[in-house]
């Protein structure tokens, strides 16, 4: 089956879950099968999980519970699973809970960074949704629209447990304070097309990247934001805007931070091209090199 999204187990990299153009979501272990595929063709996971009336795309793994596992479809619902349980048939796991609260398609959801209760979902009906495991599967415990336009993804802040950033259609990045989402705290404008992807580098609070239709990946530093601009400069994007990639010629669906390396990253696009770069030192290291100069000068 065609895969339109793989996410590893962050306790475990060897297991593996998978979207695929059906409903079902498919848990491989891949020690468990050779690196090239078989002869034969077939498919063969290790699970299927079952919940799901359509396909998607959202697929998330809780970092602090093992084997807790999250996934949206177009059925505009969230299915949950716990591939820990013994309440398995056959091969095939039914979900934990399924939640229902999106009126139009689920495209994305995310654990909560710190903790593991919490996790957040967005749609194609504008909404942003916060979610308690612990309270019922139909009564989300923040419901806001945030964008003017189909949500595509969000992802929690790392490093900052009340920060939230979203990515929409309306060509926009937006970051929320989780406490208080009546307010946008701000906007980041630069995309020339849909945003479809968000994601916070492991190595810095205050970077994170987006990706989009556009055929660019965008690198933002919060801690620019409002900083004064030269004439010249405005031009090029707003203070926060660090740095563009633009080697991609197709619809960039989604980017890896390395989280080995930082600054490395990995981007792929529609046309099935995948590109690993790093933006030039000098470009990040002009804040870096403020921060570690010494108090006095010899």
């Amino acid at each position: 089956l065609f895969q339109q999204r793989a996410r590893y187990m962050p306790q475990n990299p060897d297991i593996l879950a998978t979207k695929t153009i059906s409903s079902d979501v498919y848990v491989f272990d891949k020690t468990k099968h050779p690196s090239k595929p078989p002869e034969d063709g077939k498919c063969k996971p290790e699970l299927v999980l079952t919940g799901h009336t359509k396909e998607g795309y959202g697929l998330s793994w809780n970092i602090h519970d093992e084997g807790k596992l999250l996934s949206s479809s177009d059925d505009k619902t969230i299915c949950l699973w716990d591939i820990k349980t013994t309440q398995k048939k056959d091969n095939k796991l039914p979900a934990l809970s399924i939640y229902k609260a999106h009126t139009d398609v689920v495209e994305d959801i995310a654990w909560h960074a710190k903790h593991r209760e919490y996790f957040g979902s967005v749609g194609d009906d504008q909404k942003l949704m916060l979610w308690d495991v612990r309270q019922p599967a139909d009564k989300p415990t923040a419901n806001v629209q945030a964008h003017n336009s189909e949500i595509n993804c969000l992802a929690f802040s790392p490093g900052n447990e009340w920060l939230l950033a979203t990515a929409s259609g309306d060509k926009t990045v937006a970051l929320w304070d989780i406490r208080n989402l009546r307010i946008r705290l701000h906007t980041m404008k630069g995309h020339e097309d849909q945003v479809y992807q968000v994601s916070w580098s492991p190595f810095n609070d205050t970077i994170l990247g987006s990706c989009g239709c556009d055929r660019r990946v965008h690198i933002w530093d919060l801690a620019r934001i409002g900083e004064d601009q030269e004439i010249d400069d405005v031009a090029d994007g707003p203070p926060e805007l660090l740095f563009i990639h633009g080697g991609h010629t197709d619809k960039i669906l989604d980017f890896s931070w390395n989280p080995n390396e930082p600054w490395v990253v990995a981007s792929v696009a529609e046309d099935n091209i995948l590109q690993i770069w790093q933006m030039a030192e000098n470009i990040y290291n002009d804040d870096e090199d403020m921060m570690d100069a010494p108090d006095t000068i010899e």
